[in-house]
């Protein structure tokens, strides 16, 4: 029997070991897509306690300790950070074969060097122990991200944000990059509630009425420029699905108006006016060299009443059952043939779609990039070992897992890191069973380069990052 979270976690024979060991380990990291705070990066923020590094924001725990029947005082609101914690150390045990089990384990013992297991018993000591360590300087958020070995960490921006925080970090002597992703997600959703808010930040930021379709494009272009010009490299949406109506110029910018002016605009005009837009920004994006991501397929804020009372990003989230073909295979050819289609980056939610997006990605490679199509690590709900272990043989199976760029946190944490280690267990295990079935040949050399590759070098040279 194997002891809980040992040097050989997840690694269940030597080649395994071998290739997590001597190879994956000890690559650096380049966290490509995450939402931590630029703000908290720059200033180099510490923190007061535990509670308050690992558990506001966290959704996933936030399900967690719903789900246990543990009162919203002590999740989201009044309770004190030490009551808090409490309630998420009793709730721990209960989380077993869910990833937090192991993710809370990790993180302890990545970070703070705690073994004990977290539980009601542990978890005053527990708490005092980690929050003491926190008030030191090599606990504040760039010592963390130093301690994991990140060497670029890309955040996910608003058009209209100044990346201010980017440029000081960039100018200092952090030890890593700090790198923004463009996110134009409000000026393309044009059926949500703020939208002409949202266009009116975009008039203040760029200092230039938006009264057409054609001046919506000129502003975001402009900030294109602007991200450009300050070191982004990178697109990031978060959509249901892509968007790839038919539709003329003249329609969308009458369209544009009308929703402007507060008239009703149907289902058929919003799916128009999306469609054009992110078509005229993925043009874009391949004028400027970037990468474009689509993280596809989330059901949010499915429950209103919470909405109401706690707002977007508390853990009310599922997976949808969107369709996806049809139309990203429409959108990526329709800017293919406008010899307009960048690298793109294809992220799934709903594992029934893994083969899906493993297939389309080698509809549209053209040699002229290696691995320009990607199929996007398992992400949010598939994060875990099962999640990740499909979407890399469906990937295996369909395409050509060597030219993966690999893991990414996408979190809002500055503990999550230890999530590229467990990828990369998973990753070294599964190749290490195939040796070991007859599946592939035992010479850890080449092996143990391909899995570099994938943890590190694949995602440097994709994104060109010097």
């Amino acid at each position: 029997m194997k002891a809980f979270l040992d040097d050989h976690f997840l690694l269940d024979n030597e080649t395994a070991r071998i290739l997590y060991h001597d190879y994956a380990s000890k690559m650096p990291i380049i966290d490509y897509h995450n939402h931590l705070p630029p703000a908290e990066i720059a200033s180099d923020k510490r923190f007061s306690n535990l509670t308050e590094i690992w558990l506001s924001g966290d959704h996933y725990k936030w399900r967690a300790m719903r789900t246990l029947g543990v009162p919203e005082r002590y999740i989201t609101g009044d309770a004190s950070d030490a009551e808090k914690f409490l309630k998420w150390a009793e709730s721990v045990p209960y989380t077993a074969r869910n990833p937090l089990y192991h993710w809370t384990h990790l993180e302890l013992q990545r970070y703070f060097k705690i073994h004990e297991l977290l539980e009601p018993g542990s978890a005053k000591r527990i708490y005092d122990q980690a929050s003491a360590r926190l008030s030191t300087p090599e606990y504040s958020t760039q010592s963390l991200l130093r301690k994991m070995n990140v060497e670029v960490v890309c955040t996910t921006d608003d058009p209209v944000d100044d990346l201010g925080f980017h440029q000081q970090v960039q100018s200092a002597d952090s030890g890593f990059l700090m790198l923004p992703a463009f996110r134009p997600d409000k000026a393309i959703l044009i059926g949500r509630e703020g939208f002409n808010g949202y266009v009116d930040q975009l008039e203040a930021v760029t200092n230039r009425n938006v009264e057409s379709l054609e001046d919506l494009l000129a502003v975001l272009a402009d900030r294109i420029r602007y991200f450009h010009d300050h070191g982004c490299r990178l697109a990031d949406h978060g959509l249901e699905r892509l968007f790839a109506a038919s539709y003329t110029d003249p329609q969308v910018d009458e369209i544009f108006k009308k929703r402007r002016n507060g008239v009703f605009i149907s289902p058929e005009e919003e799916e128009q006016y999306q469609s054009c837009v992110l078509f005229e920004l993925g043009k874009q994006y391949a004028r400027h060299g970037w990468v474009q991501q689509f993280h596809l397929g989330a059901l949010r804020n499915a429950n209103t009443r919470m909405l109401r009372e706690l707002g977007p990003d508390t853990g009310f989230d599922s997976i949808g059952d969107y369709p996806q073909a049809t139309a990203m295979s429409a959108f990526l050819n329709r800017l293919d043939n406008d010899n307009a289609l960048a690298k793109t980056i294809l992220y799934n939610l709903n594992p029934a779609d893994n083969e899906i997006l493993a297939t389309m990605i080698g509809n549209y490679n053209d040699g002229s990039v290696r691995g320009k199509m990607q199929f996007g690590s398992g992400w949010w709900f598939l994060d875990q070992k099962d999640g990740m272990e499909r979407q890399l043989n469906a990937l295996s199976n369909m395409g050509l897992l060597s030219c993966f760029i690999g893991m990414l946190t996408d979190s809002r944490s500055f503990l999550s890191f230890p999530r590229h280690e467990y990828f990369r267990r998973i990753l070294c295990n599964l190749i290490g069973r195939d040796v070991h079935q007859g599946e592939l040949p035992n010479d850890t050399k080449w092996l143990g380069g391909m899995v570099k590759d994938i943890c590190y070098y694949n995602a440097k040279h994709y994104f060109e990052f010097a």
